[in-house]
């Protein structure tokens, strides 16, 4: 963070020795810039570490796993349990800075920065502040780094499922008034980009769907057990699939917006930008060169990108160079050359496979005729001494 202080920068004032009158101040004010820079701030302390007493965690199911020591399965809690408020609140405006996760890369968040009761402030080892686009974990933890499930838990309470990508979060017990809108919008509104959000005001129920899944994830805990305006103690589950079928369609329309956005950081830009006709001397090229010689055609986008596949597969790409054409069988070698009288079969090889080798090296083959045998062919022996 740098902030540009301008200092005036006073010049020498010059007097005339020819004139005895007093001079004018001829004072130049000159404007310069100071950078000054501020460093990012520590992450706050929010509670005091000496009150911080070690308490067993509380049930928060009804199966105890004694091989990952916590509660599973189950309801979160009985009603006295929803009447209790959050111990404490985060405040991201005030309790926002560094720690040492910030050093280290892929680092989670603080759950009990969510909650507002971490003691250790810039020593804690996650992060403190909210998250972002940038931020990418694993699909089956969170982005405080707990195991997520292969299904919901009855109060569709807890970590969340793995098979499904939820940004909505339920939100009921919420005490109604006239402005029970803006309330919820204020309030949730503080972690993270919303996208959308729907109140029955008769029920106090609202539905709030952010733009980011671990925003939704951080509000959730942020959330949970707090009040609005009113001292309510909110109830902020998972919401469950909403059988509007516009719902669909509009998730639908996400993912397709965000596989478009995928291709389209993976393609140059003047690629991209010809495709989807923003570039325009694309678009006159494509009306000159698709026009096929007949005004007033347009071609369409089928035909123009066919022909274009057509042209580029028809001509060799730039830089290939072309290999001379040369036999690289016999068979075609006996081809190319001239027909030559046949000569007697005299030697080792016959008369095709002389003229196949002569092709190949350029007529510089000669051949010699077999040794005429001085006498008659002896049969060998058997190498048993009884013969």
């Amino acid at each position: 963070m740098a902030d540009t202080v301008a200092e005036p920068e006073e010049a020498p004032i010059s007097n005339s020795p020819d004139n005895d009158a007093p001079a004018a101040d001829t004072t130049v004010v000159k404007k310069t810039k100071k950078i000054i820079r501020r460093k990012k701030r520590p992450a706050r302390t929010q509670v005091d570490p000496s009150f911080v007493k070690s308490e067993p965690p509380p049930q928060t199911g009804t199966i105890f796993n004694i091989w990952y020591a916590k509660w599973s399965g189950g309801d979160r809690g009985d009603q006295q349990d929803l009447n209790t408020p959050a111990p404490g609140r985060c405040n991201i405006a005030r309790d926002s800075g560094y720690t040492r996760a910030d050093k280290v890369p892929g680092s989670f968040f603080c759950l009990f920065f969510a909650y507002g009761t971490c003691f250790k402030g810039p020593e804690c080892e996650y992060l403190h502040r909210l998250p972002t686009i940038h931020d990418l974990f694993n699909p089956n933890v969170d982005c405080f780094g707990r195991d997520k499930h292969s299904d919901y838990r009855d109060d569709m309470g807890g970590v969340g499922s793995f098979t499904r990508q939820n940004r909505t979060l339920y939100v009921g017990r919420i005490h109604v008034t006239d402005d029970i809108e803006e309330v919820v919008a204020r309030h949730f509104a503080e972690w993270g980009q919303i996208e959308r959000t729907r109140v029955l005001t008769g029920r106090g129920v609202a539905f709030v769907t952010y733009s980011n899944e671990a925003n939704a994830q951080f509000a959730k805990e942020a959330m949970s057990h707090q009040s609005l305006d009113n001292n309510e103690v909110l109830n902020v589950r998972w919401a469950t699939v909403d059988p509007n079928p516009m719902a669909h369609k509009r998730e639908a329309r996400r993912l397709e917006e965000q596989a478009a956005e995928a291709v389209r950081r993976a393609l140059p830009a003047a690629f991209v930008a010809e495709i989807e006709g923003r570039d325009p001397e694309a678009k006159k090229r494509k009306k000159i060169e698709g026009s096929f010689g007949l005004d007033g055609y347009d071609v369409p986008d089928d035909v123009w990108h066919a022909r274009t596949r057509q042209l580029e597969s028809s001509k060799p790409a730039a830089g290939e160079l072309e290999a001379p054409e040369q036999p690289l069988m016999i068979e075609s070698a006996t081809t190319a050359v001239a027909p030559a009288a046949p000569e007697p079969e005299s030697g080792i090889f016959s008369s095709a496979t002389v003229a196949a080798l002569r092709g190949l090296a350029g007529g510089n083959v000669r051949t010699q005729a077999a040794p005429k045998a001085s006498g008659p062919l002896v049969a060998y022996g058997s190498d048993d001494d009884s013969d």
